[in-house]
């Protein structure tokens, strides 16, 4: 009878407009990702060189984040609003001028696509839940994923909360390993290494990331 219940409470409508493919729209006036991390950058009087020593990564590859031939991972983003010292929220989707956020359904705005770090393969879509909230530490997304059949880890500062809205999530948390179904969820430290994908096709699935 639980499990009936289970069930239903995942079957109702609510769900309907969370999951299925994304749809990548126009990004309503904000720049694109490339562009606020370039901005940020020439702010703070760094170069592309002195970038890829704070952050660890190669010229190459921030270079081509700039000019948008790849996009960044959010774990990538994390890294490198700490380098920049800018909050993680801004280069994801812009800087907010409100107290709170109520996103309607029809609101939702700011979709991104993230790439490998070769840049060859989509490895996910998201959208912003709450880009217009001030000063804020948390990020909520919506993410398309794909597989990933590279694995690729990330590592990074915060911590994550992961709810599975439709599909089935290959989770990897340090050694351990999950297969994670619609109505499951999982929270973890960011400093770990972790790799989250498809199992097969895309899967979708609510992420809050604070980056402490």
């Amino acid at each position: 009878m639980e499990e009936k219940s289970r069930k239903h409470i995942l079957n109702v409508d609510f769900f309907e407009g969370l999951t299925g493919d994304i749809k990548v729209e126009p990004s309503k006036g904000l720049e694109d990702i490339g562009q606020r991390i370039r901005k940020i950058r020439q702010e703070k009087g760094l170069s592309l060189e002195e970038l890829s020593k704070l952050t660890g990564f190669d010229v190459q590859f921030l270079s081509s984040l700039e000019k948008n031939e790849a996009q960044p991972q959010l774990g990538t983003v994390i890294k490198l609003s700490k380098a920049l010292d800018s909050a993680f929220g801004r280069l994801v989707s812009g800087v907010g001028d409100k107290l709170y956020s109520i996103t309607r359904k029809n609101e939702r705005r700011t979709i991104s696509r993230s790439t490998s770090h070769k840049g060859q393969k989509q490895v996910y879509l998201y959208k912003s839940l709450a880009p217009d909230v001030k000063g804020r530490h948390m990020e909520a997304l919506i993410v398309q994923l794909e597989e990933d059949p590279e694995r690729e880890v990330s590592v990074h500062e915060g911590e994550e909360f992961i709810f599975v809205l439709d599909g089935v999530v290959e989770m990897g948390i340090g050694e351990d390993n999950f297969e994670l179904e619609p109505g499951d969820s999982v929270y973890y430290l960011s400093t770990t290494p972790h790799h989250i994908a498809s199992k097969s096709g895309k899967a979708t699935i609510l992420a809050v990331l604070y980056e402490g």
